[in-house]
């Protein structure tokens, strides 16, 4: 190893650092999270130092820097944009005994400052020995998005309960594998997922019956995770959709998650495909919250993975009645909606200060027939308004028929946003009087999603995504239309 790595604990210790620009205050930052008593020597502070000195976070010395100012220091940063001053400050410091870091150059740094993924007292710290700075930050952001945020509460409620633990359990043996068991169980999922009192409740009970005696960690954990995959691009998941997708025993999918999002899955993970599709057969809603719970039971880890948003048109509130009334713990992880998600790649904004002040998410698909479900056309039609139709695909005409007998007129901007975030994007934009024909000449298929509003004629401007394809495909419909 050309460095050894090393946890210093600083709180309280004192620390200099010689500089006053947004470098030092970098580094501030990074000490003062350790709890270091830090003394800034500049003769001025950038403004983010500048606060922290007037709200008596930081010492400052209003000088140009000499050697006696590390007087006393376990530590030194050389942060200034002289590099013979640096160079100055890192000879008194080798002088001194004192460690330094001279901000980067490392042939004058008795160590280097890694890259932090903070989930105290959870610390990851990555290096490549001053090599390749861009490699380590990028190795960061991975595992900034595989540490869970409440990997921290865990490590402390860990701590809280070694004593505890030692005393109950004698022989280390079973002490390790009670705490392997600790981690991998329900505690801890309650812990991850935000249930810290259930956890400590938990943890508790096993306690006062000994701990060796109730095993809370041992039994069989079946939990459902009901997860948002959004509209279809993978960068759309939340990390914690994420997190739970590689944690999954089995994965329960639908028609609306794309491929790109189901190869993040856990490669071992079993795959369960339960989508919908016209004309062809299907597993019923009522056998999918039957399968969850079948599956919860035999303690398997559950991801229900649905596009878009579970609770918006994905009957997740369905799943998991049925799920709370078996009583099996579960959870929710949100997901970027259809509707949120196509529109922004189409270039389409939902509300707008000069067009819509007022946004409806509806659904064009109905057990009835669209004209006879319980939409209230009328409102639908108001002025000022963008109207969001999920699957409506199938209902266009008799949707754009309806916003026309309830008020808006015929030439009522529209849009269908085909396989909006995906690769095969297409846009078909026209009016209510035009757009079934477009829709029809352009062969579109589900998913789909329909934008009435004044907004929609924006996307010509504003359209960001896929625009070469798209161009070419509006240019085949208008010749299409004009051989017609």
């Amino acid at each position: 190893m050309d460095y050894f790595p090393l946890f210093l604990r600083l709180a309280g210790q004192p620390v200099v650092v010689i500089g006053g620009g947004e470098v030092a205050a970098r580094k501030t930052l990074l000490l003062a999270r350790a709890g270091a008593a830090i003394t800034l020597v500049s003769p001025e502070l950038c403004a983010s130092l500048q606060e922290r000195l007037e709200r008596g976070e930081v010492r400052h010395i209003a000088e140009e820097f000499r050697p006696e100012h590390l007087e006393g220091a376990r530590l030194v940063i050389a942060a200034t944009d002289v590099e013979s001053v640096n160079a100055w400050v890192a000879r008194s410091a080798e002088a001194r005994n004192i460690w330094v870091n001279v901000v980067d150059d490392r042939d004058k740094s008795r160590f280097i400052m890694p890259a932090i993924v903070d989930r105290s007292p959870v610390i990851v710290a990555i290096g490549s020995s001053g090599d390749a700075p861009v490699l380590t930050r990028r190795l960061r952001e991975k595992f900034e998005a595989l540490l869970p945020a409440g990997l921290g509460k865990l490590a402390k409620l860990s701590g809280e309960l070694r004593s505890a633990v030692k005393d109950r359990v004698v022989n280390p043996d079973e002490r390790r594998r009670f705490w392997e068991r600790f981690f991998d169980g329900d505690i801890a999922s309650d812990v991850l997922a935000g249930r810290e009192q259930a956890a400590r409740d938990s943890i508790s009970q096993a306690i006062d019956a000994g701990l060796s005696e109730v095993d809370v960690a041992a039994m069989p954990v079946g939990e459902v995770a009901l997860v948002g995959a959004g509209p279809g691009d993978p960068g759309l998941l939340t990390l914690r959709a994420l997190r739970v997708m590689q944690n999954a025993d089995v994965v329960v999918y639908d028609r609306l998650v794309s491929d790109e999002v189901l190869e993040l899955v856990r490669r071992d993970a079993e795959r369960i495909y339960v989508g919908k599709e016209a004309g062809k057969p299907y597993v019923s809603q009522e056998e999918i919250n039957q399968l969850l719970v079948d599956l919860a039971l035999q303690g398997k880890r559950v991801c229900r993975l649905k596009g878009g948003d579970p609770f918006v048109f994905g009957r997740g509130g369905e799943e998991l009645e049925k799920l709370a009334e078996r009583g099996i713990r579960f959870e929710v992880v949100p997901g970027i909606s259809a509707a949120v998600g196509c529109a922004a790649y189409a270039g389409i904004p939902l509300t707008h200060r000069h067009y819509a002040q007022v946004l409806t998410f509806t659904t064009g698909h109905s057990k009835n027939e669209v004209a006879h479900a319980p939409v209230d056309w009328k409102a639908l039609a108001g002025p000022g308004q963008t109207a969001v139709f999920y699957m409506g695909l199938n209902g266009l005409p008799t949707i754009v028929e309806q916003l026309q007998v309830h008020g808006l007129p015929a030439d009522h901007p529209a849009a269908v946003i085909e396989q909006g975030t995906r690769p095969g994007q297409r846009v078909i934009s026209g009016t209510l009087a035009t757009l079934v024909q477009q829709v029809t000449a352009a062969q579109v298929k589900s998913p789909a999603l329909l934008i009435v509003g004044e907004v929609t004629r924006l996307h010509e401007q504003l359209r960001w995504f896929n625009t070469t394809a798209e161009q070419a495909h509006v240019d085949q419909i208008e010749i299409a239309g004009l051989h017609a």
